[in-house]
């Protein structure tokens, strides 16, 4: 079926450009996704609230609120690895990953609406709807369309340069839809999903409210996915097709073997690991900390406070896509995290001054922001050295089975991240019904929202001082096209430079679209009675003036 589908002309790339070009930057990587990842970006700061103030679940079955999404950690580590199982046996001609992004589309509309179509009552009939939709949702939809999305700035150029531009795309994407999508717009409604009552939350009201707003959110997610799969290009796996080269299909003990024996490997993703967590942990338990620790009145302040929250936080954020790539290229992809990962933990203890201060709590927020720049930015570019430096070692690539991993990881932290916040909230005796919680509540709220993440920093910049592949990289992709040519030659060949074959396949896409515009102004001019040699002359000056 994915063959068939994705061997169809009308699911054709709309990226002809040899090389990476701003229409691919802007649309592949930043606007699809952007708008694929709103809807996840509320689930992993709101989801868990829902279930803990609308559903209830902290104060009927507290013990289900903490294990279910601890537990559900073990289907998405397992729904990813066989995604990535997928991605590797996948031999489309339109890529290895982008076949399975339009696959997700509607798989993820789907279990969207099934996590809030569970029945909001205390029975065992609400508890299975929740774990089903929970698992559909975080360990077979989003992990389909996220490890697809995942791979493909690894899979889209071996141009470093270009390579970093698409990295820091993709990863503005994602980072806007948090801190834009998440924390800025939505909260501004959030008196209107999370209705109060009494000083606490109408569980019945918000409830209804939620139906109706998630309609809404399907719509944009389905679109966000189906944009990023039209203006994307796996050049990387086009070459062995162009080639003529043989794939080999691997097996994943071989593939996993490969990657575990590499301590560069083993650091860049225990890197992903702890600096998701410590997000996951943050944003989760931001709205909490918005609406209890400021004295807040009710959820249309609470909003508001977490609102300000994320545009002024987000201020290093915005800047940060401009200035990530100039400092890494200044002292490299890992020192610049680094050191980051330094100014992170000392910006961030200006928050302990104050933890029920506004300013004092933003002020070590965008501090901490400052210095996760060049982490939010560089890193999916360092990984990508890192396959590059495994693929010249093994002599193949491991996208699958680590972009699996890494997917796992991006995806099942979330579980793992709500587990620990429910955890903690019932340790602190946590009633959303309140109008003002406990001091155990309180102290739970600054371990969440603030110690955790600096704790995890902390070790990022111990651990990130030993991930010095970068003195690789011209070595790594030597050998990889050293390789490619005897592979070439061996199955008897032509062999072409790849600046060479850029360049001509650049000229052929150039011409292939002359023609199409000769094609379709002919066209427009028949049907308005124009001149052709007229109206063709008036763009070549309109665009020679460009």
């Amino acid at each position: 079926m994915m063959k068939g589908l994705s061997d169809n002309p009308i699911f054709r790339t709309k990226v002809t450009s040899a090389n990476v070009q701003g229409k691919e930057m802007i649309l592949g990587y930043f606007i699809g996704p952007f708008l694929a990842f709103i809807s996840n970006a509320i689930f992993g700061t709101y989801l868990n609230r829902y279930y803990t103030d609308v559903i209830g679940l902290t104060r009927w079955a507290h013990g289900f609120a903490v294990l279910m999404p601890m537990i559900s950690v073990i289907f998405v580590i397992l729904g990813n690895l066989f995604i990535g199982r997928l991605i590797d046996n996948n031999r489309s001609p339109h890529g290895k990953a982008r076949p399975f992004l339009i696959t997700a589309a509607p798989l993820v509309v789907i279990a969207i609406i099934l996590l809030f179509l569970a029945p909001n009552n205390s029975s065992v009939m609400t508890l299975i709807w929740i774990a089903v939709s929970y698992n559909l949702y975080y360990a077979v939809a989003y992990p389909l369309f996220y490890t697809s999305h995942s791979s493909m700035v690894g899979l889209s150029t071996r141009n470093s340069k270009a390579r970093g531009m698409l990295a820091t795309f993709s990863n503005a994407s994602g980072v806007a839809a948090i801190g834009i999508g998440a924390s800025i717009v939505f909260p501004l409604f959030q008196g209107m999903l999370f209705v109060t009552k009494d000083g606490g939350v109408d569980a019945a009201a918000s409830y209804s409210a939620w139906r109706v707003f998630i309609l809404g959110l399907v719509v944009v997610t389905f679109l966000g996915i189906i944009l990023e799969y039209f203006f994307t290009r796996e050049r990387i796996t086009e070459e062995n097709q162009k080639l003529n080269i043989t794939q080999e299909k691997l097996s994943m003990r071989k593939q996993l073997k490969a990657v575990v024996s590499n301590r560069y490997w083993w650091l860049i993703i225990l890197y992903f690991l702890l600096f998701q967590l410590g997000g996951i942990i943050k944003n989760g338990s931001m709205n909490y900390y918005a609406r209890w620790m400021f004295g807040a009145a009710d959820e249309t302040t609470a909003g508001g406070y977490m609102s300000m929250l994320g545009l002024i936080g987000g201020i290093p954020t915005a800047i940060g896509m401009f200035v990530a790539w100039p400092i890494a290229n200044k002292l490299g992809k890992q020192k610049a995290v680094v050191i980051g990962m330094i100014i992170s933990v000392a910006g961030g203890m200006v928050s302990f001054l104050d933890v029920h201060s506004f300013v004092f709590v933003c002020a070590g927020v965008v501090l901490k922001g400052i210095g996760s720049i060049p982490a939010m930015y560089v890193t999916l570019a360092l990984l990508s050295d890192v396959l590059d430096h495994l693929e010249a070692k093994n002599g193949f690539r491991s996208d699958g089975v680590t972009m699996s991993i890494y997917g796992a990881i991006m995806v099942g932290m979330t579980g793992l991240g709500n587990g620990i916040i429910n955890a903690l909230l019932s340790l602190g005796g946590y009633d959303a019904a309140l109008a003002v919680q406990s001091d155990r509540t309180q102290t739970a709220l600054v371990i969440c929202y603030i110690g955790f993440e600096l704790v995890c920093y902390a070790a990022i910049a111990l651990m990130l001082i030993f991930l010095n592949v970068e003195k690789h990289i011209e070595a790594d992709h030597k050998i990889i096209l050293e390789e490619q040519k005897r592979k070439v030659l061996e199955a008897g060949g032509e062999w072409i430079e790849p600046s060479v074959r850029l360049i001509k396949e650049q000229e052929e896409a150039d011409k292939l679209a002359e023609e199409a515009r000769r094609k379709e102004l002919r066209i427009k001019c028949a049907k308005k009675g124009l001149d052709f040699e007229t109206e063709n002359e008036k763009y070549k000056n309109k665009h020679k003036k460009k």
